[in-house]
């Protein structure tokens, strides 16, 4: 006898569905609720939001469609934590997220269990269609795809504050990097993309192939020792090293290190998760924009590799993300899937650049050498850092 596929994954996520959003839970645990409510730019989301937001997805997606009497928790939920699916409806301005004062972050936990009771009802009951089963899925990824973005928001929201307070406490200990190398490839015709086993995003496809020439990789990130010689060396100050457009948002947001570098009695700071700690110069440099990365390479007689490259090489180190020089757009033949969930990805392929590896706020397990993350070239709050190319020979 066959087995029944379908109940097989849905019985992996009857396990999994509760660890994953006890996991989101958890990172909000200890946090007050003035913390949770906050927004500290338009780019970033308060934690209660993420709460809620991820919520949404659940009810928007699965409940209303796929459990029968489900009863919606709060119609005004629909429009207040719908971010951008135009095909759901309208949604509540981005830059004023923090203004949702109402409902508290109590309210957003009973919404939270009120879903998580009907979706435990909905994957313990009767088999799912496959359509239902990859929208749980894809549901579960987007959580942990907001999980980094909490992280990142409050550290963010926490480096506003002159109190420089820390989320977590213990600082880890610095440990000195392995010699960097430069790692030979010999390029040609490589595959790109998901190969299809497990669960991949949709501009993860379809698999191709591409023609790479021969290249050399760094074998890790640049450490904050190696870009604060560039720091020191006028790189901020030296406008032959920049792209045009960066230079010009440098000037203009008077950018003089990566984003929460400050200096103290002469010693160099950074603000982390852990509070404000001396610059580590064994971590690798993170909060860069692709302008300071792309900046970086250049004055190290490097450049920034494509997301073939990184691919190809067996994807990168998952300690900081790492711009490349490609572009955010649609691998050949790419489709968006139908309906409102097509919104995912498509709809960003335009003026973005694609980050590889992930980082520190990245949940374990999530991320795959096929993997594309994506940001504005001026983006500096992700934790984002540089791995050098160049051409071989």
């Amino acid at each position: 006898m066959k087995p029944d596929h379908a109940a097989l994954a849905q019985g992996e996520l009857v396990e999994r569905y509760p660890l994953i959003r006890k996991a989101t839970a958890g990172l909000a645990a200890g946090l007050s609720a003035e913390d949770c409510a906050l927004q500290s730019m338009p780019d970033a989301s308060p934690v209660k939001w993420h709460l809620a937001h991820t919520t949404w997805f659940f009810e928007t997606f699965l409940l209303a469609r796929f459990a029968r009497g489900y009863r919606e928790f709060h119609p005004a939920f629909r429009y207040l934590y719908n971010s951008y699916y135009n095909a759901v409806g309208e949604q509540f301005p981005r830059a004023q997220r923090g203004m949702i004062s109402r409902p508290s972050l109590e309210d957003v936990r009973h919404f939270r269990a009120h879903v998580d009771a009907a979706m435990a009802a909905l994957l313990g009951g009767a088999t799912m269609s496959d359509e239902a089963l990859g929208l749980v899925e894809l549901g579960v990824q987007h959580e942990q795809q907001h999980q980094e973005l909490m992280l990142t928001d409050l550290k963010h929201l926490l480096s506003l504050n002159p109190l420089a307070p820390a989320y977590r406490e213990g600082a880890p200990q610095p440990a000195a990097p392995a010699a960097l190398a430069w790692q030979a490839h010999a390029g040609g015709a490589t595959w790109i993309g998901h190969d299809g086993a497990g669960f991949a995003f949709d501009n993860e496809l379809p698999r191709h192939r591409v023609l790479l020439e021969p290249f050399e990789l760094a074998s890790r990130p640049a450490t904050n020792a190696e870009y604060l010689a560039f720091v020191e060396d006028g790189g901020y100050r030296r406008p032959e090293h920049w792209l045009s457009e960066g230079w010009a948002i440098a000037r203009a947001q008077g950018w003089e290190a990566p984003l929460y570098w400050s200096k103290r009695d002469g010693a160099w700071m950074e603000f982390t998760l852990h509070g404000a700690q001396p610059l580590d110069p064994h971590a690798p440099v993170a909060h860069i924009s692709h302008f300071e990365a792309d900046a970086f390479a250049r004055w190290a007689s490097a450049r920034l590799p494509t997301e073939f490259e990184l691919e190809a090489a067996g994807g990168a180190p998952a300690d900081v993300w790492q711009w490349t020089s490609s572009s955010y757009g649609p691998y050949p033949g790419y489709r968006p899937a139908a309906g409102a969930v097509g919104e995912y990805n498509g709809k960003f392929m335009s003026n973005q650049y694609v980050l590889r590896g992930g980082s520190s706020a990245t949940p374990p397990g999530h991320l795959r050498p096929s993997y594309r993350n994506f940001f504005p070239s001026g983006a500096r709050w992700q934790v984002s850092g540089v791995r050098l190319a160049r051409d071989a020979g």
